[in-house]
């Protein structure tokens, strides 16, 4: 999976090249610390003064890579994927390779850390399901109608309180074999050189 970044992200983190590999590291730590902490404009003010460029540039800097590093691990892409996500910004192999580096060293941690936000976006808990065949109706008296009856359940928070949720679904095997060729061709497409290709050409 390769990650799609928006315009104003790529603004942002434009910023990057000018800085040598130290400050980048240093960027990185920032944003991690704002992930558990939040933001703090004196951090900005300092780190600011010290490079002699405006705050505001400074601000979307760590934002802009608090955001690839975050939805990167979210995501949990793999080392090609995120190379390939960055070859749109157009920067050095070696500023590349920093913003690897950086990635694969606290993947695991931030994954922590956003397990532990609160979210309004229902998230998978546990799924139940049941076999029910009809064997007869009063028009047909020998017959086998398969039914898949499915019990999603999701999680998440609403207004401030955890709660579960559920959502029952019917289909019958064809067509639930039918959805599960479809979404692993998909997942299969996402992975060939012509999709990452598109990816790379996306605005």
């Amino acid at each position: 999976m390769l990650l799609v970044l928006s315009e104003e992200h790529k603004e942002h983190l434009s910023f990057l090249p000018q800085v040598d590999a130290a400050v980048v590291g240093e960027f990185g730590r920032i944003a991690l610390e704002f992930l558990r902490r939040g933001t703090s404009p004196k951090i900005y003010e300092g780190a600011a003064r010290k490079l002699g460029v405006p705050v505001e540039m400074v601000q979307h800097g760590v934002e802009g890579l608090m955001f690839l590093m975050t939805e990167s691990s979210k995501h949990m892409i793999s080392e090609v994927d995120f190379l390939d996500s960055v070859l749109v910004l157009g920067f050095s192999e070696e500023l590349n390779q920093i913003l690897l580096q950086l990635y694969l060293q606290h993947h695991v941690h931030i994954r922590s850390i956003l397990s532990q936000l609160p979210s309004n976006v229902p998230a998978y808990h546990n799924l139940e399901w049941r076999l029910d065949v009809q064997l007869a109706s009063r028009a047909v008296r020998q017959q086998v109608v398969p039914m898949l009856m499915l019990r999603l359940l999701l999680s998440g928070v609403g207004d401030g309180v955890c709660a579960r949720r559920g959502k029952v679904l019917q289909t019958d095997p064809s067509t639930l074999l039918h959805i599960i060729s479809t979404l692993e061709a998909a997942l299969a497409a996402m992975k060939t050189s012509h999709a990452r290709r598109i990816f790379r050409n996306i605005k």
